[in-house]
């Protein structure tokens, strides 16, 4: 277990809903990866990552899947990859990612509390 946090040290990290709108295999990736862009609506537009879920998932699966997302990490260079959110998992029992989606339909770029 980590150790507790303030609640303003919570409410620093933005968390919201987002519908993948595009995915693409990503070879040039050192562990399988797909290349993943993500619509988080009107006010955020279209954000894009690279995440290692090709253990659980097709391209056709993650069409149009409502994720959450962290969206305010500084842009980080995977490879030739520019990487601006981070698609949020949990390990399965073999420890390969299962995504976090909500179980109704959301607001596009919602944020979570």
């Amino acid at each position: 277990m980590s150790e507790p946090i303030a609640w303003h040290d919570f409410e620093k990290v933005d968390i919201r809903v987002g519908r993948i709108i595009n995915v693409q295999e990503f070879p040039e990736a050192r562990k399988p990866a797909f290349k993943v862009w993500v619509d988080f609506g009107l006010e955020m537009g279209t954000k894009k990552t690279s995440a290692q879920i090709t253990q659980n998932y097709t391209i056709d699966e993650l069409m149009g899947k409502l994720v959450c997302a962290v969206v305010n990490f500084p842009p980080k260079q995977i490879g030739n990859y520019m990487s601006e959110i981070l698609i949020l998992g949990l390990p399965d029992e073999k420890g390969n990612v299962t995504l976090i989606s909500p179980d109704k339909a959301i607001p596009l770029g919602g944020k979570l509390y």
